[in-house]
């Protein structure tokens, strides 16, 4: 007992320590505000900071899919990138709407806390019943809402304008890759690049109109989310500790500390979570696209259960992955609403009670009204609706924080995706013989592409995306007026010569001397027709005022028209009718107006892919030689025999990776072709002979039989 004596503090120890304390505590006071500050920002900056992938870290995924989105160094380092595409610097519209937003965030955060108080003083002359002083506090109520009501309205405007904003700089910066100027080089015709030499996006449509939408929209808000709730625990906690004391901000801080560690616990990977739901909800509206654009085959087929199989197929994937989301955040909105609102709250309730049964050193003393006014109503007002709910604010941001990097990992995709394919670096599933033998040593190759007035092949392999070698090696040239015949079976790479001369298809090997994409006009079977007048069908892509800077006039077109035998539409419509023209025009009519449109635009080369199958050999030979008499060199795919005579070489694939190419003598040719279609007509009569034959023998052994 004697040395647990030694232990105790004495009275006298007690006395002076509560004296000095008294005397220090306005020192004490401060140095106990500052620090919370500091752990504050300190807590939100840990809270928001980059942690370590679960992954490879630092690595980019080969599959252009990161196994788990999360709120770590690698959403910062996309983040970032993004960041200097909508708010390219601080003299921009976007950077001063930011300005705005943030002194609109201080201007609300001071009317709430001048509201508080007036809250209190309410009370408290109730209380008093002091009938003038009520009145006049509820003018005060009354005026205070005007700039109350016009912040809050500024505050969403700003918002959204800032949504607006951001989703226009980076719609901007999108297609500006995706759909860019530059039509030569491997930077050119990005579009029909990500979707058919590269797998990582499926549906780009999704990701450039919805995904860069949402993550726009949760950009502008998350500001808000962030930078106001921080702003309002400083402040309001610091007015809280003028009421109640800094040492009880102190014990709260510790309480709300120790209980937010299990909401961390708890909280699912929502980032993950809305990545995925953006990706699901793009397969099942790409199948539905689908649907669309070949529904004439489809239903030729009957193959209606078939595609409905496949779209419920997407549709329940959604909808079990929502479920499961939705059953997790519904586990997580019960604890988090339990923590936030009634555990806290239930804290903030102790607090407020500390003026009223502890009397702290230095500490005035206050009447009832005034215990009413400053212990209760307004420390209330501030800790439970006010500071308790930006501490919410902050916890909860973590969940929009994780949501904004679901998007920004969609955004960043994108944006990787398109700079990874004008750098000429592809990802694609390559066929099982692509990585083995010759093949591979083909692939790893590069050629070379030179600007030249004619067509030159030397040793160039013909490559599909998938990594399919279909010629390892074509040589061949073609020189201004020397029309180009090229047949084939099915398969045999006659228009993936035709994308190598586009700039569409990498070139792997050998060099390729051609003019630019710009002296080639294509016509495939189908032709593309545009939305927009008759007269936008002949001119495209050129636009009205355009074709008016070339000097080509209506009058102009309809006498290009004519040659075409379509010039009765232009009576008949007229030329600003818009229509869907693809739903309107016979497939011949559709040839046709392609035919109209290369005679409009007169290039150095067309290439013509089944060009003429659906109009009437009369016509098909008056398009050809008008074609030749302007001058445009004519490379061919075509298995009509009537069109042999205009052209002077012939390039035939055998398809087995052999080809021929020569000078192109159309008799001889077609001696031969006419022999070839005989034979083959007769070695297609040889089974039925065989069977014919076989039988006459039972027939003849039968007859036989019966005889003897």
């Amino acid at each position: 007992m004697a040395i647990l004596s030694k232990f105790r503090p004495s009275r006298e120890r007690i006395v002076g320590l509560t004296r000095a304390y008294s005397v220090h505590r306005p020192l004490i006071q401060r140095g106990l505000m500052t620090s919370f500050v500091l752990y504050v920002l300190l807590a939100a900056y840990r809270g928001v900071a980059a942690r370590p992938s679960p992954g490879r870290r630092g690595a980019k995924p080969s599959d252009g899919k990161s196994t788990r989105v999360a709120v770590d160094a690698t959403f910062y380092q996309r983040l970032k990138v993004i960041m200097r595409i909508v708010i390219p610097s601080i003299r921009t519209k976007e950077a001063l709407l930011l300005c705005m937003h943030s002194t609109l965030l201080v201007f609300r955060t001071a009317i709430s806390l001048y509201v508080a108080a007036l809250d209190g003083k309410i009370v408290a002359s109730l209380v008093r019943g002091q009938s003038f002083q009520f009145l006049l506090n509820i003018i005060r109520w009354l005026l205070v809402a005007v700039p109350a009501t016009w912040t809050n309205s500024w505050l969403s405007y700003v918002q959204n304008k800032l949504t607006i904003a951001y989703r226009t700089r980076l719609t901007n910066e999108v297609l500006k890759q995706y759909l860019g100027e530059d039509a030569e080089g491997p930077e050119g015709k990005c579009y029909y690049k990500l979707s058919n030499l590269d797998d990582r996006i499926k549906v780009p449509d999704q990701m450039i109109t919805y995904d860069i939408q949402r993550f726009s929209a949760h950009l502008a808000a998350i500001y808000a989310n962030l930078a106001k709730p921080i702003l309002d625990v400083i402040l309001y906690n610091y007015q809280l500790a003028q009421n109640v004391g800094a040492e009880g901000l102190v014990i709260l801080t510790v309480l709300i500390q120790t209980s937010s560690l299990l909401l961390r616990v708890l909280s699912p990977s929502f980032g993950t979570y809305t990545a995925q739901s953006a990706a699901l909800a793009g397969n099942l509206r790409h199948g539905h696209s689908r649907l669309v654009e070949f529904a004439e085959e489809i239903a030729f087929f009957g193959g209606q259960e078939t595609e409905r199989e496949l779209i419920e197929r997407e549709y329940l994937t959604l909808v079990r992955h929502e479920e499961e989301v939705m059953n997790k955040k519904w586990w997580y909105a019960c604890a988090e609403e339990g923590i936030i609102k009634w555990l806290w709250g239930s804290f903030g309730l102790v607090v407020c009670a500390i003026p009223v049964f502890f009397k702290f050193p230095g500490a005035a003393h206050v009447d009832l009204g005034g215990r009413t006014e400053g212990c209760f109503v307004t420390n209330r007002r501030l800790l439970l609706s006010s500071s308790a709910d930006a501490i919410g604010r902050v916890m909860y941001s973590y969940k929009d924080l994780a949501e904004l990097a679901g998007y920004t990992s969609r955004v960043f995709l994108i944006l990787d995706t398109i700079s990874d394919v004008r750098a000429g670096k592809f990802q694609k599933a390559l066929t099982d013989g692509a990585t083995t033998g010759e093949n591979n040593a083909i692939l790893r190759g590069r050629g070379q592409v030179f600007l030249s007035e004619d067509i030159q092949f030397e040793n160039v392999p013909i490559v599909t995306p998938n990594g399919d070698v279909l010629l390892q090696s074509l040589t061949f040239s073609v020189k201004p007026g020397e029309n180009l015949l090229i047949v084939g079976p099915n398969g045999s790479g006659k228009s993936s010569l035709f994308r190598i001369l586009g700039g569409l298809w990498p070139v792997y090997g050998g060099s390729v001397r051609k003019p630019p994409a710009s002296d080639f006009l294509l016509i495939p079977q189908r032709p593309y027709l545009s939305l927009g007048t008759f007269r936008d069908q002949v001119i495209y892509p050129h636009s009205e005022e355009q074709m008016r800077d070339h000097g080509v006039s209506d009058a102009d077109l309809l006498s290009v028209l004519a040659v075409v035998q379509m010039d009765g539409i232009v009576d008949r419509e007229g030329w600003n009718v818009t229509r869907e023209w693809r739903e309107t025009l016979s497939g011949g009519d559709q040839q046709k107006l392609a035919w109209a449109r290369l005679f409009y635009h007169r290039p150095k080369y067309a290439i013509l892919d089944e060009a003429t199958s659906l109009v009437p050999p009369d016509v098909e030979g008056r398009m050809m030689e008008h074609a030749t008499a302007l001058g445009i060199t004519l490379l061919t795919v075509s298995h009509r025999t009537s069109l042999w005579k205009y052209h002077s070489h012939i390039l035939q694939y055998d398809g087995q990776g052999g080809y021929t190419f020569t000078k192109l003598d159309v008799k001889k040719h077609l001696v031969l072709q006419e022999e070839k279609l005989e034979l083959e007509a007769k070695l297609m009569e040889v089974p039925k002979m065989k069977s014919r034959l076989v039988e006459l023998r039972l027939l003849v052994e039968a007859q036989r039989g019966n005889m003897q």
